[in-house]
């Protein structure tokens, strides 16, 4: 058995691809629009993960947009998606300088959660040793739920 992807449903597929692309950094491996079931998929990576994704097609996030508008219950309910990063800080201060809420901080210098713009929740891990504690984000308190 091998994981394939996680497929979670976005409202807003230029939004959910400018958080999970341009503020996490994952890289668009292909999409497939479905013209008769009006739906468009489009799988991304990990940077990391790019070679083994390609030659695989895992492992991968799969982002489902329906053309017609539906409401969709998620967040908390679906559990979460996971990322090793190299700096957890750094990408903590780049989310926020963009205007996304870090639900908890990263105040022991190894995890932290934020939210897609559908509601997802978003676990950040640093890869290796925990950093050393570091303002703003030792005392910052957690905001809203993950």
């Amino acid at each position: 058995m091998r994981y394939l992807h996680t497929m979670v449903r976005v409202q807003n597929l230029e939004q959910s691809l400018h958080f999970y692309c341009d503020l996490l950094g994952l890289k668009e491996m292909y999409r497939k629009d479905n013209e008769k079931g009006r739906f468009t998929l489009v799988f991304l990576a990990a940077p990391d993960d790019v070679d083994h994704a390609e030659k695989n097609k895992s492992p991968m996030l799969e982002l489902t947009y329906n053309w017609d508008p539906e409401t969709y219950d998620g967040g908390r309910n679906f559990g979460h998606l996971a990322f090793r990063v190299e700096d957890i800080y750094q990408l903590c201060q780049h989310l926020k300088d963009h205007g996304v809420t870090i639900n908890r901080p990263p105040r022991d210098g190894h995890m932290a959660f934020v939210r897609s713009p559908d509601n997802i929740s978003i676990e950040l891990l640093q890869e290796g040793e925990h950093l050393a504690p570091q303002e703003p984000w030792a005392s910052m308190e957690n905001t809203g739920e993950w």
